[in-house]
């Protein structure tokens, strides 16, 4: 019987999973996607399979899925359903942050969750959300195998420099360096410009990774040199809810003229800034695009003039800029970012199609553009099951040796 992945990718309100199936040859297919939205609110649960085909869409009662473990109870269940009670051969796991110990996925046992615990403080809005499914299969399925797969691990082979903030030393040894995010996504782009645009993959590029969560990051021959997010994922440029590049001395005069706290503090950085705190409107872009607005217009101007300024300081970090790729959901589905961002960095040599940019797929600059810009997909879930795969087989193969031994 194949081997199955089975990848969880948890927020606040919601739960994202996919299952793949692994070939002869350890490729994966994926069998279905799906995603519980709506937790405490208006819980809905809906999945398609590998032809497109809705497999459920249920809905809840608020009080019946009102937090994350309860929906994983729902996905599990439908999970169970559709597979005739079998459970998957190991489930991967988005966990936000891994901190200064974990480069690498890791398979999790109550010592690693106890760690990766201790880091909630750098990102109180995903990690809790990201380690409740993780506890509750822990719990539950002890034998299960179980696999975080980190966004800070992509971009843990910086340069000492890029990773240093000016502060002292013991501090640097305690953890509180840039760490970099989105680090599946830059993964999986990286990989599939090989195939997509060979040649520019061996060069430098930004991925500008825009969502509601944003940042861009510097590749050098596929490799993460330099990240606008730093030690947390507030940092650079300003998000659905979240300020971006903002100087310290704000969050010591809201602490000493405000009086804030440090919870009210977080709350207004986390969840009342960015695009949200800027319009007065929506943190949505595409709300942002559709209104008349004046403050929706000055949000998004904001919003590109600050990916154009930080796209010059990861160029000046690699020393040139032979291509751009745009991805995640804005990225990839609004042109209006791209052609703005592209108007901001036409100085670089990037020349905008119009008529390729509207269609949003593979190239959308004009031959004759110095630099080259494209819009690719990315698939974090994707990523996350080859990880898994590689730390399941990677167990299999030590089975066998202590089994020869």
């Amino acid at each position: 019987m194949r081997d199955s992945i089975f990848v969880v990718n948890a927020g606040s309100s919601s739960i994202k999973f996919q299952l793949f199936s692994v070939g002869d040859d350890d490729g994966l297919e994926r069998r279905l996607k799906g995603q519980m939205d709506g937790i405490g609110s208006r819980p809905r649960l809906v999945a398609k399979g590998e032809d497109g085909k809705t497999l459920v869409d249920r809905t809840w009662q608020a009080g019946e899925v009102s937090g994350v473990p309860a929906a994983l109870d729902k996905v599990v269940e439908f999970l169970r359903e559709v597979s005739g009670g079998r459970l998957p051969s190991a489930v991967g796991h988005r966990v936000v942050h891994g901190g200064p110990d974990y480069s690498s996925p890791v398979a999790i046992d109550a010592d690693v969750l106890r760690r990766l615990e201790q880091l909630t403080p750098l990102a109180p809005l995903h990690q809790p959300n990201n380690l409740a499914p993780i506890r509750m299969l822990l719990d539950r399925q002890p034998r299960l195998l179980q696999v975080a797969c980190f966004d800070t691990a992509f971009h843990r082979g910086h340069p000492e420099l890029a990773d240093r903030y000016a502060i002292p030393e013991d501090l640097y040894r305690e953890g509180v360096r840039r760490y970099g995010f989105h680090g599946l996504s830059y993964e999986y782009v990286a990989e599939r410009l090989r195939h997509v645009a060979p040649d520019l993959a061996s060069k430098k590029v930004i991925v500008a990774h825009l969502g509601s969560g944003a940042s861009m990051c510097a590749l050098d021959a596929g490799r993460s040199v330099e990240s606008t997010m730093g030690f947390t994922a507030l940092d650079g440029l300003p998000m659905g809810t979240r300020p971006g590049q903002l100087d310290p001395g704000v969050v010591l005069y809201l602490m000493s003229e405000k009086r804030m706290s440090a919870e009210a503090i977080s709350e207004l950085l986390y969840q009342k800034s960015g695009l949200k705190g800027l319009s007065g409107i929506s943190n949505d872009v595409r709300e942002l695009l559709a209104s008349s607005d004046p403050r929706a217009r000055l949000a998004l101007d904001y919003f590109t003039y600050r990916i154009g300024l930080l796209a010059g300081m990861l160029a000046a970090a690699m020393q040139g800029l032979d291509g751009l790729v745009f991805t995640a959901g804005v990225g990839e589905n609004a042109p209006a970012v791209r052609e703005a961002v592209a108007r901001r960095l036409a100085w670089l040599g990037l020349d905008l199609d119009p008529a390729a940019n509207a269609a949003g797929k593979g190239c959308i600059s004009r031959p004759r553009s110095r630099i080259a810009c494209y819009v690719i997909p990315t698939d974090e879930e994707l990523m996350i099951a080859r990880h898994t795969l590689r730390v399941l087989r990677g167990r299999a193969g030590l089975h066998m040796k202590e089994s020869a031994a």
